[in-house]
């Protein structure tokens, strides 16, 4: 049984409660952070636990952290990224809804790391009535003096407030997120400056993932030596993963990172196998953005060894036999599933989504849309799979942000592992089936929970 630090307590009767919050040892790091450890221990604590982002880039934490400029009469913000906007993932959703205070206990124990008195909580459009939960437990914690002046009377304040935004996918680009916060076009900005220097309203700024924050709740409560005896190499701790697609048990997740992927595909305790006893194809692990890889590669690395739930195992040979951990939104894809017509889902969401700041993303996007719809219709071209190829290659690595990167890296692994089949599409145009069916494997993630 894998150990849980974050949704352990997710079917407790009123957990969504303060009181059986509290109950159940809730707050304890809020205590133990203000009335015994200075804002650098707490710092300290986060850096020892090896503790890496875990909204998809997998920064060290405790090290993001320590770059926050302090210029004296300077206000500073901790700002948390909740618009979970990745295909494939719904983890932070999870979490907010169903324990949202340890979100707003991870906010008050970092923010007083950081010395941070205001604090946000950005979250994505459609997520309004997780919202409404989050301001519930925000409520819950000033009547209780969690939050507000003089907070368990050590002198120090904090509030914290949740804007929701308009949904926009580019607003989970921190620098898109800020700007959006300041009321403006979230367009990502141009780095440097880095948020830790100018970040919100031109102040030092420190924006983190939900999961994330959530996490420096048991890093405090047991130690940043302990959390990292957690995992493996530098992939410490726990992590949550959103699991969807052809599996007989999708859902939210929380492991131990090191955990082999065949286990966590075919074992019962997580995804229970491949629904109607059919074959795996191919998995995308960490939402849509990161490289598809099929069964022989997501199950062992190039090397022959099990790949890991983990940073560097799923990262292990490059983009060329590897993939990401990224978010963790790990779509499984059985025999049946049309590798092109996936990849026109993902192309479509992703044109739709640029905000068209930088030419080579706001024009490849549309192309690579407009090359795979000619495709699925049965009018491709032979010169198309390569015309995609160099579309794709020409996005990656010229924007500002990492949108560009994201539209390209599937298209460019679906045509390296599945070339074959991109060849069926436009060779034999009469094979195919249902082209009108684009979403067989993106359905509603909500639907299956």
């Amino acid at each position: 049984m894998s150990k849980k630090l974050l949704i352990h307590n997710e079917n407790v009767p009123g957990i969504e409660t303060l009181a059986v919050y509290r109950q159940m040892g809730g707050y304890a790091s809020v205590e133990k952070a203000l009335k015994t450890m200075s804002p650098n221990d707490v710092v300290e604590e986060v850096k020892k636990s090896g503790l890496r982002g875990r909204g998809g880039a997998g920064f060290p934490t405790g090290m993001k952290w320590s770059f926050l400029a302090k210029p004296e009469g300077v206000p500073r913000y901790l700002v948390c990224n909740a618009d979970e906007s990745e295909p494939g993932t719904f983890k932070d959703r999870y979490l907010m809804e169903k324990i949202p205070h340890a979100l707003v206990e991870g906010m008050i124990t970092s923010s007083y790391a950081l010395g941070a008195n205001s604090a946000y909580i950005y979250i994505r459009g459609e997520y309004f009535y997780v919202a409404r939960i989050l301001e519930k437990a925000i409520e819950e914690a000033y009547a209780a003096g969690f939050l507000g002046k003089n907070i368990l009377g050590t002198g120090y304040n904090l509030d914290l407030y949740v804007q929701v935004g308009a949904g926009a996918y580019i607003c989970g680009e921190e620098t898109a997120l800020l700007e959006s916060l300041e009321g403006k076009r979230g367009n990502p900005r141009i780095k440097p400056p880095f948020p830790a220097v100018a970040g919100l309203y031109g102040a030092p700024t420190v924006v983190n993932n939900v999961e994330t924050i959530a996490a420096v709740c048991p890093i405090i409560n047991m130690g940043g030596e302990e959390y990292a005896k957690i995992g493996i190499g530098k992939s410490t701790g726990t992590k949550l993963i959103s699991a969807s697609g052809h599996i007989n048990k999708p859902g939210v997740y929380e492991i131990e990172l090191g955990l082999p992927v065949e286990e966590f595909i075919y074992s019962e305790e997580y995804c229970g196998g491949i629904i109607n006893g059919r074959k795996m194809k191919a998995v995308v692990a960490g939402g849509s953005s990161v490289p598809i890889l099929p069964t022989e590669l997501i199950l062992k690395t190039a090397k022959g060894e099990p790949r890991l739930m983990s940073y560097e195992s799923l990262s292990d040979g490059g983009f060329a036999t590897g993939s990401m951990l990224g978010s963790g939104g790990f779509m499984v894809y059985d025999e049946t599933t049309s590798i092109v017509k996936n990849l026109y889902t993902f192309a479509r969401f992703y044109h739709h989504e640029s905000c068209g700041q930088c030419s080579p993303c706001r024009e490849g996007t549309g192309w690579m849309e407009k090359i795979l719809h000619r495709i699925v219709e049965g009018h491709g071209k032979p010169s198309d799979i390569d015309l995609l190829w160099d579309v794709q290659r020409k996005i990656e690595g010229n924007t500002i942000c990492p949108l560009g990167d994201a539209a390209a890296w599937p298209v460019a692994s679906a045509i390296r592992h599945f070339r074959a089949e991109f060849e069926e599409y436009v060779n034999h145009p009469e094979k195919i089936k249902d082209v009108k069916h684009y979403y067989n494997v993106n359905q509603s993630v909500s639907a299956q929970l």
